[in-house]
């Protein structure tokens, strides 16, 4: 046994300590959420270029079918793709290319390319010396809260159910996205059939309560869960976390679908983003 393993913790408000001690090293890393100062969509016409706020050099959209953006700029933009110098032009591969592509500007400041739905680009400006991340105090949180450990059932669904997830800036748009089970559970006398999709190996439960504006972040929050082998599905609502654009307005996030909406507090997991002098950071 290792070190590390021997000395890791097990009374629950330890672990918790640690895992939101994470969390904030998370959102504070290099391109944590907080270090997110720009997310520009270029659309329009092959190679009309476009200005992007914040970085040098013009952006331009490839022909349909290709992944990423092109960039043009002048050896003393110091641009680099690749870890390549750009002096005259090259393409960045979008994060949906096998082999995404990654751009530096300086020391602190670097992008990356995403694909949205519609095929469409945008550069993601991150700046690991960022104002959110100068001025971040503390992600506030609730103490640690048994009743809302919940084990719930989990049935996989054939071929999984669509169900229209709102996005923050969408303006009423959904965005149709794979359920591959339901959770259900009963707490409280009252019955949830909750829908969650899926996020790389886990399930990502975008959820509401009634202590949002109030004591919690307004949008919403996420809870990340793995269904267990024998059916069943933990909720631990201690590790509920803040949607990525509690941190930063430059992205764009899931809202909470209406079967995931509780009519109930939830009191348990983040509350909000706060800055250096204990205040709300936006």
């Amino acid at each position: 046994m290792t070190d590390t393993a021997a000395a890791a913790p097990t009374d629950p408000n330890a672990v918790l300590a640690r895992y939101r001690a994470r969390r904030e090293q998370a959102v504070t890393a290099p391109q944590g959420n907080l270090a997110l100062v720009n997310t520009q969509w270029i659309t329009g016409e092959p190679d009309s270029e476009q200005p992007i706020w914040g970085v040098p050099g013009l952006w331009s959209p490839l022909p349909a079918g290709q992944s990423g953006l092109k960039v043009t700029a002048a050896a003393t933009d110091n641009i680099f793709v690749d870890d390549v110098l750009v002096d005259g032009s090259a393409i960045v591969r979008g994060k949906d290319d096998p082999n995404p592509g990654k751009i530096r500007f300086s020391d602190t400041v670097s992008g990356f390319v995403i694909a949205s739905e519609d095929a469409d680009y945008a550069l993601r400006v991150w700046d690991a010396n960022s104002e959110a991340i100068q001025e971040f105090g503390s992600i506030d949180a609730f103490p640690f809260n048994p009743e809302w450990i919940i084990t719930a059932s989990f049935t996989p669904i054939e071929g999984g159910k669509t169900v229209g997830f709102e996005h923050l800036k969408d303006d009423g748009a959904t965005r149709d996205m794979v359920i591959p089970g339901e959770i259900t559970f009963t707490k409280d006398g009252v019955d949830y059939n909750l829908a969650a999709f899926k996020a790389g190996r886990a399930l990502q439960l975008v959820f509401a309560d009634t202590t949002n504006g109030d004591s919690t972040y307004s949008v919403g929050r996420f809870l990340f869960v793995v269904p267990n082998e024998d059916g069943t599905v933990t909720l631990d609502f201690n590790l509920a976390v803040l949607p990525p654009c509690a941190f930063s307005y430059n992205f764009n996030c899931p809202l909470p679908p209406a079967q995931n909406r509780f009519a109930v507090p939830i009191e348990a997991g983040e509350k909000n983003v706060l800055n250096n002098q204990g205040e709300l950071l936006h």
